[in-house]
């Protein structure tokens, strides 16, 4: 059986509709006992970095896939899915994920808003001083996390139709065993990883290239809909049914 785990956000119906159309096993769950009996584990979401990672923290239901996964389970990230899967985002802020993969997500809009990070005080005593730097330090790198932009005229969101491409440098991952270099699939969001090449199984190209897969072991992340891309997605959510961990 494949559990998809409901925690409150995801594009958990149309992810149902698509395993149950290639004949898996497959069910809506947040009980843990029923995610831990699974054979193999999705992640879905939509919306917000941080308030999926919450919700995920606040039902204990990250422990459990963190727990599942580090076991040897297999367990696929969707969309906003996949970016929980990294060590961090900056999405309105900065939020700690699941750090099953090494990698940040961070912003492709060149006009976002980065988040605030504080204010020493203004004082000339040698701790002020030391603390006014560690912040600017930390501004720094906060505004260098968080400007991986793409070009000005691409819209963003990056919405639409987009054709993946495979590292020569690493063998093709089972799931895209029946996928050709350049087979189009579907994308929709405003945030990307990056710092994770170790575990790039596919990238897309948008003005700069883009994660659009990643793999670590048995751990997957999809930044695109399989189930909104037609047979190719299809045929990626079938690989993943059916391929041995």
């Amino acid at each position: 059986m494949i559990a998809i785990i409901d925690y409150g956000v995801g594009n958990i119906f149309s992810l149902r509709s698509s395993f149950a159309r290639i004949g898996a096993d497959v069910k809506l769950t947040g009980d843990p006992a029923e995610i831990r009996a699974a054979d193999k584990l999705i992640l879905p979401g939509v919306g917000a970095f941080g308030d999926a990672a919450d919700k995920l923290r606040e039902s204990g239901l990250g422990d459990v896939v963190v727990d599942e996964a580090r076991r040897g389970k297999a367990l696929m990230g969707i969309c906003l899915g996949m970016q929980l899967l990294f060590d961090e985002s900056y999405e309105y802020g900065r939020h700690r994920g699941l750090g099953l993969i090494e990698g940040r997500v961070v912003t492709m809009d060149p006009a976002a808003t980065q988040p605030e990070t504080g204010q020493a005080a203004e004082t000339d005593t040698p701790a002020a001083e030391t603390q006014a730097a560690e912040t600017d330090t930390l501004a720094a790198e906060t505004q260098a996390a968080c400007t991986h932009t793409v070009p000005a005229g691409l819209k963003v969101p990056h919405i639409g139709w987009n054709a993946l491409h495979f590292p020569e440098s690493r063998p093709k991952s089972k799931i895209f065993d029946k996928i050709d270099q350049g087979d189009f699939v579907y994308f929709v969001h405003t945030y990307h990883a990056i710092d994770c090449d170790a575990s790039v199984i596919a990238t897309t190209d948008y003005g700069i290239q883009l994660t659009a897969a990643v793999a670590r072991g048995n751990v997957y992340g999809l930044q695109f809909h399989p189930e909104k891309s037609g047979d190719v997605g299809m045929k990626i959510l079938k690989a993943f049914v059916e391929m041995e961990v």
